[in-house]
């Protein structure tokens, strides 16, 4: 090693260089902690922006295709018997005496959405039971992004599926569509 290399190097400012570097990898780390933050605030606000693209008529189209809601509500958490745990999100609720329909609300709608749907909606039957509950159930999956894959996955799942249609939204019912229920 020349020594131009270890002139002036000792245990102190090598010491110190590291402490240096360590308060950078921590602000660094804060830094990236916040754009994430950041981020996560600007897709849900995103999202939010779809839910309310669909809410407006949804109620509305439901009831073209034959269904009387009377009630539409968004954002509603089912809990446990406790009342303690949240145990799902919906997204939209549309209801009447005989049935309801939990619509979840994507930006980009992916498979994985649908099964955890499904997974919902069979916790939303499961609460309904345990309170002598005995409307039939429908869900539906919305979103802005929904490839045709993605909605034939959907419909063959039993959901109906809800996709923006210029000023507003429409149900794509294929035929012979048989909605599941729960």
């Amino acid at each position: 090693m020349s020594d131009v290399q270890t002139e002036g190097l000792n245990f102190e400012k090598v010491w110190a260089a590291l402490m240096e570097t360590r308060k950078l990898q921590e602000e660094t780390a804060r830094e990236i902690k916040e754009t994430n933050r950041k981020f996560g605030e600007f897709s849900n606000r995103f999202g939010e922006i779809v839910e309310y693209q669909v809410l407006p008529k949804i109620e509305e189209k439901f009831n073209d295709l034959g269904f009387k809601f009377h009630r539409t509500c968004n954002g509603i958490s089912i809990k446990d018997d406790l009342d303690e745990y949240k145990v799902a999100d919906i997204d939209i609720f549309l209801e009447n005496g005989d049935c309801a329909i939990a619509i979840e609300v994507k930006v980009k709608t992916r498979q994985k959405d649908v099964d955890r749907h499904m997974q919902r909606m069979a916790v939303l039957r499961r609460s309904a039971d345990r309170n002598n509950e005995k409307r039939v159930f429908y869900g539906a999956m919305a979103g802005a992004i929904m490839t045709d894959e993605v909605k034939t996955y959907a419909q063959k799942a039993g959901f109906y599926t809800i996709v923006p249609n210029g000023e507003t939204v429409k149900i794509d019912v294929p035929e012979g569509f048989t909605p599941k229920n729960w």
